[in-house]
């Protein structure tokens, strides 16, 4: 049950994220409903649980080497992947993808602070 409710936690942290960057990232563009945003958000949870600890296995070298900075760069590829496989999220440049990047990462991390004892 533990498992379950920490997925749970980061389900919404991921949608609270997806919103927050939308409002406040020009060129974050979410044309979407509720539910559309909720299957956008279990999409992201997915490739968060499953990919992300691929990635950062191969970008392990550089991630240690800049002292865990290019975090923001799995972050950036993870919401990469979910813009060309979704056609309810458009991230029109760079620096959009790596600022939301960066509120999605940083909403994630303050929900998973809330689960943790």
């Amino acid at each position: 049950m533990k498992a379950a409710s920490k997925i749970l936690v980061a389900l919404i942290g991921n949608i609270i994220g997806l919103v927050v960057a939308e409002y406040f990232v020009a060129g974050f563009d979410l044309n979407i409903g509720y539910r559309e945003l909720l299957a956008l958000g279990v999409a992201l949870t997915v490739l968060n649980l499953v990919l992300k600890p691929v990635i950062k296995l191969f970008f392990g070298p550089i991630i240690i080497l800049t002292l865990g900075i290019s975090l923001i760069l799995v972050n950036a590829v993870i919401l990469y992947i979910l813009d060309i496989f979704s056609k309810n999220l458009t991230i029109e440049s760079v620096t959009a993808l790596i600022y939301s990047s960066l509120i999605v990462g940083a909403v994630n991390f303050v929900f998973h602070l809330a689960t943790k004892k």
